[in-house]
């Protein structure tokens, strides 16, 4: 097997962290990166390179500074921002390598509401975009049903703005802090709301949540479960009505890129907003991470203490329908009405100096249903969630697969006992699929395993040697000791 590896960052058992993080079980997957600064300015933008605004709505305008990156490779460990594998095409000879132990890396995501998360992917010609983020459901026939369209090609989104409205509200958070809004989805009649955990933890453990419905009646909320793993939040209404509508769920291994969708949220504070775009990609693999995330209240502080957070790794859905800050947790739905996915990440043009939250450019992400619904279901069962488990560290490298060269996520190490040391992977194997779905580098590897439940069986594609095969995989819970 030919490799032409990249630098690689330091090793460590259980990964590496982001510079400037505080000590503690790190995510899996990810190299070193810069913490981003926490200022904010009102300036408008210097120039074109790229960065994103979170999707939580500050109200207090309290609002962080980014310093942007420029589309360019980032040429090694914390040299820029995080970067994100493209789903498409090798990887370039001089990407650097990130090193970790793979699986769903659990991380922390939440964010107080005078901060932001960002999010970065990079693009098919391999720029560099910095993004900010911004018990089982009742029985079927709780939930609204799908809306039937006389003409798929063309539907009408009339109608389903009209189905699914009555399923997405808009969270206000607030705090002696600060206040920011968000949205989320009505999961079950019982008054359970989906959303970002980002939303509900923006100001603060001691947080008052109002959820105000489609139809303006307000209520108190409290929160169930938190996910900062996935950046997912259940809350439950207080004393709320009986007439709630549960939002269809779909399935988003049935969509396809070109799919006509519709975002439903409260962008700016502007409930019931709807828009409509199509699925500008699948398995794009996005990591959101806090700018800064709570910590235990100093009392000789105003404020809790903060610090930087660690990235979240997503397979995310990406769309061309408008989304903007406050779309967080929202829904995005298929023609039928459909939740397809939550709406957590946007990338925006922003500035290397100073900045004001940016807004929409056409470029979104959503945390796929499935991924979504399951944790959810855990939240409300349990409280808590797991998170499938792989057990390897690994970097990007190019390899070779016959006479092609193919990017993968080669494996540097092999936890003992873990389900790739089960199945006799080991260190110098290249993964270059995925059931059927190509990985280009470290990352990818991750978000494809995080898609995935405890359980699940996976089909790896293995290059050793210059030979391809395929290897089965059963992923087993994430150890508590990595969660």
């Amino acid at each position: 097997m030919t490799q032409q590896p990249q630098s690689q960052s330091p090793e460590s058992p259980e990964g590496t962290r982001p510079e400037n993080t505080p000590v503690g079980p790190p995510p899996e997957g990810l190299a070193q990166q810069p913490a981003p600064s926490s200022s904010w300015s009102q300036q408008q933008p210097q120039d074109a390179s790229e960065h994103t605004a979170p999707l939580w709505y500050d109200q207090t305008r309290m609002q962080p500074q980014y310093p942007s990156y420029s589309p360019v490779v980032p040429q090694g460990p914390g040299g820029a921002a995080p970067t994100a594998s493209s789903g498409a095409g090798p990887a370039h000879p001089s990407r650097p390598r990130r090193l970790a132990e793979l699986g769903a890396i659990a991380v922390v995501a939440a964010v107080l509401a005078s901060t932001g998360t960002y999010a970065v992917t990079r693009t098919d010609a391999e720029s560099t975009t910095s993004a900010r983020t911004s018990s089982s459901a009742s029985s079927a026939s709780s939930a609204a049903a799908p809306v039937a369209q006389a003409d798929s090609s063309a539907p009408n989104w009339t109608v389903t703005a009209g189905a699914v409205s009555p399923s997405v509200v808009a969270i206000s958070v607030s705090s002696g802090q600060a206040s920011g809004q968000g949205s989320g989805v009505i999961f079950d009649t019982k008054g359970h709301i989906l959303t970002n955990n980002h939303v509900v933890a923006g100001a603060g453990p001691a947080a008052k949540i109002a959820v105000t419905l489609n139809d303006k009646r307000t209520y108190d909320a409290t929160i169930v479960g938190t996910d900062p793993s996935t950046d997912l939040a259940v809350i439950k209404l207080t004393n709320g009505p009986r007439d709630l509508k549960a939002i269809a769920l779909g399935d988003a291994n049935a969509i396809k890129v070109g799919d006509q969708v519709m975002a439903v949220g409260n962008p700016l504070g502007l409930a019931g907003t709807v828009t409509t775009g199509i699925v500008s990609a699948l398995n794009r693999p996005v990591t959101t991470s806090d700018q800064q995330r709570q910590q235990p209240s100093d009392p000789n502080q105003q404020q809790p203490q903060q610090s930087a957070g660690e990235p979240v790794v997503t397979n995310a859905i990406q769309t061309s329908a408008a989304i903007n800050p406050g779309n967080s947790g929202g829904a995005l739905v298929n023609a039928n009405g459909q939740l397809i996915g939550i709406n957590s990440a946007i990338a925006s043009l922003g500035s290397s100096g100073a900045s004001s939250q940016s807004g929409n450019i056409g470029i979104g992400f959503a945390i796929p249903v499935n991924e979504a619904r399951s944790i959810a279901e855990q939240l409300i069962s349990t409280g808590k969630a797991t998170h499938p488990y792989l057990g390897v560290g690994s970097k990007d490298a190019v390899v070779a697969d016959g006479s092609a060269k193919r990017a993968a996520a080669v494996l540097s190490n092999v936890v003992s006992g873990t389900p790739a040391d089960k199945t006799g992977l080991q260190a110098g194997d290249a993964i270059i699929a995925v059931d059927g779905n190509s990985i280009d580098g470290s990352l990818s590897l991750v978000a494809q395993v995080r898609q995935h439940t405890v359980g699940d069986k996976v089909t790896l594609k293995v290059v050793r040697d210059g030979k391809s095969r395929d290897v089965n995989v059963t992923l087993v819970a994430k150890p508590a000791t990595n969660q």
